[in-house]
């Protein structure tokens, strides 16, 4: 119990920065998505062509690489050459990357609404806005939910993929214990933390679900 106090500490504070790349990502990713599923949908071709490109480029490499790019590479790049520190970069490449997941899941929801209700809105007088907003959206927000919730719980896991950084998450936290007292209990913590991140985004998930189910009986 004395050993579980000591590492709690630690252990916390990687937890901290665990959660401030998921909430800052999340707040950042999300309405990026929807942006760019809009110009997705849209019927204006080239900006539809390139953000299907952008999409196929963030979604066809990995994560990491992106963020190894971001750090070590945007540098060298002509014409940019940012030098971002580490939790910059980090937040960078996991917005990039998870907004194209977004946008593709938003796409799917957005294309779902059946055609007719479209048609009824533009004999209704109302504008494409308006029919998005009003129509659309809305419907969609409940279609999309189940994608959602596993690309969100996907996301807690893969803050951890911070530590080619050498940023201070809650894995590289539990790791630096384990190399220094040769036990595994650490390991065992960390788990236990990242479990308890993930039942609390599947229970609110849950609930959100219930709640729009409530409008299809």
């Amino acid at each position: 119990m004395d050993y579980f106090t000591a590492i709690l500490g630690p252990l916390l504070n990687g937890t901290a920065v665990t959660l401030q790349v998921f909430l800052i990502t999340l707040a950042l990713a999300v309405p990026l998505g929807l942006g760019l599923a809009l110009v997705r949908v849209s019927r204006f071709r080239t900006a539809s062509g390139i953000v299907s490109g952008y999409i196929w480029l963030m979604r066809g490499t990995p994560l990491m690489l992106q963020m190894l790019f971001i750090y070590f590479a945007l540098p060298f790049v002509p014409v940019i050459g940012v030098r971002l520190p580490d939790f910059p970069a980090a937040i960078a490449a996991f917005t990039l990357n998870y907004a194209a997941y977004f946008a593709e899941i938003f796409r799917a929801g957005i294309q779902s609404v059946g055609r007719g209700q479209h048609e009824a809105a533009q004999v209704l007088g109302l504008s494409y806005g308006q029919t998005m907003r009003r129509i659309v959206l809305p419907q969609m927000v409940k279609r999309i939910l189940p994608p959602m919730s596993n690309e969100t719980i996907t996301l807690v896991k893969d803050t951890s993929l911070i530590y080619v950084l050498a940023m201070n998450d809650l894995l590289r936290a539990a790791r630096g214990i384990v190399q220094r007292d040769f036990t595994t209990m650490p390991f065992v913590v960390a788990a236990a933390f990242y479990l308890f991140m993930t039942l609390v985004l599947t229970w609110g998930f849950m609930r959100l679900e219930k709640k729009y189910a409530v409008y299809d009986d």
